[in-house]
């Protein structure tokens, strides 16, 4: 089956349509029969509710700074789906992303040939992931980093073997009709890449969730590493530059500069510190193997400062920031953020969400903050977007409607003033449909 770029990517969005999830065993089988591309490298496994896309953007920036070949991958994409799969920043090629598909359904004709699997077929994370490790393989990537998907023990991610390290974020109420309605049951799911004798760095704020997360680890044989507010030292955010310093097991004082009005930040690049370090003694050990490698204190603080992520609060015009806050958690630390923009005129907000989201609460959260003199809201073009009705009921009548993002974008910053700012959250997709927007107009 050969495939233009448009036909591959028109594929690869259309499987959700004939595919359901499939057993793990059978995406290990699959994985294997692929002959486990990408476990030649250094994995890097982040699971987690919150920050594991800036977890793992930090991460790669600093093994890249250090000299490693570096394999990303993430999701969701905001604008183009081959920001899924990076090789030392950069997006693979259209050419190479069709090849990895070909390659893949190519694979896949065998294994349903040669196993009674012939009802089998990778799901879109899935595929993209077989993708991913196909491509990062090929061009011989020394480490990995891998963003599981929604939730940890079942996802397609967990067909690793051995990480170097794994790294649990922020945990939140998401995805709760799939990982559970509390969040000690979430964790416990996300606690699922959690390998024997692998030490899993993971955020430590509530004790219940911690529990879990230690407990698992324990049963694991795996050494675990919690983070917290207590580690980082100096905190001073000002003129969007938040700076930190955390005490480290090797370093002494790593001093961290981050270019970004995200406070929220602070708390991802101290996981990736973490994670760094366990990272740095597996590279001493094997000295040998990794000549001309270096990640050295000065080498982890630069790649950190170097380091960015679009759709956290990216500031696309002057004054004009989106951000992917998405659920309640996401809300509470982009408000944090919010607050300390230095602000002396007005904040105006442009909100949208997904139905499967805690919107309601999200909406009292914003309103309770009292941040903003201006809230409009309009539908997305996702098909798992609020509606125009939703939003109002939502929103219960206190925010402007609109009938799209763009529009109502437009609207705010053609009205904003020097000393206003103008923000958009809710979803990823919001963000990922303005980026693209703001992209093709400039």
């Amino acid at each position: 089956m050969r495939f233009s770029y448009e036909e591959a990517v028109n594929y690869i969005l259309d499987v959700p349509r004939f595919t359901k999830k499939n057993a793990p065993e059978d995406t290990e089988h699959f994985f294997e029969f692929l002959g486990r591309p990408g476990e030649e490298a250094k994995l890097v496994h982040v699971a987690g509710t919150n920050g594991k896309g800036s977890v793992c953007a930090y991460i790669a920036s600093v093994l890249g700074r250090a000299g490693l070949s570096v394999g990303l991958f993430s999701s969701p994409h905001l604008v183009d789906i081959r920001e899924r799969f990076r090789l030392n920043g950069e997006m693979i090629s259209r050419e190479a992303f069709v090849s990895c598909l070909e390659q893949v359904l190519e694979r896949l004709e065998a294994f349903r040939k040669e196993t009674e699997k012939t009802g089998y077929h990778p799901t879109f994370f899935e595929l993209l992931f077989f993708m991913g490790m196909l491509w990062f393989s090929g061009q011989g990537a020394q480490a990995i980093v891998l963003e599981a998907g929604m939730g940890g023990r079942l996802d397609a991610t967990n067909v690793i073997k051995k990480p170097v390290v794994c790294v649990i974020t922020r945990i939140g109420l998401d995805h709760m009709e799939y990982l559970g309605e509390t969040k000690e049951k979430i964790a416990g799911e996300k606690a699922g890449i959690i390998k024997p004798q692998v030490p899993v760095v993971f955020w430590d704020e509530i004790p219940s969730v911690s529990r879990v997360i230690v407990e698992k680890a324990k049963k694991t044989g795996a050494e675990a590493i919690p983070v917290s507010e207590r580690e980082v030292g100096f905190f001073q955010f000002q003129n969007k530059r938040i700076d930190f310093s955390m005490r480290s097991g090797y370093y002494e004082y790593i001093r961290v500069c981050l270019h970004t009005s995200a406070v929220y930040q602070r708390q991802n690049a101290a996981l990736a510190v973490r994670a760094l370090e366990v990272i740095a003694g597996r590279l001493r050990e094997e000295a040998g193997e990794t000549a001309g490698v270096s990640l050295s204190r000065e080498t982890i603080e630069e790649g950190l400062s170097a380091a960015s992520w679009s759709g956290r609060m990216e500031e696309v015009l002057p004054g004009v920031v989106i951000d992917g806050a998405h659920n309640e958690d996401g809300v509470a630390a982009f408000l944090e953020s919010v607050s300390r923009d230095g602000c002396t005129g007005r904040r105006s907000l442009l909100f949208s969400a997904v139905s499967d989201k805690r919107s309601g609460r999200m909406a009292e959260q914003i309103l309770e903050s009292g941040l903003f003199a201006q809230i409009l809201t309009a539908p997305m073009e996702s098909g798992r977007s609020l509606t125009k009705e939703q939003l109002n009921a939502v929103w219960k009548g206190r925010a402007g409607l609109y009938d799209s993002p763009e529009e109502a974008f437009r609207f705010l910053i053609g009205q904003k003033g020097p000393q206003d700012m103008v923000y958009a959250a809710g979803s990823l997709y919001l963000a990922g449909q303005l980026l693209a927007c703001e992209r093709n107009e400039r």
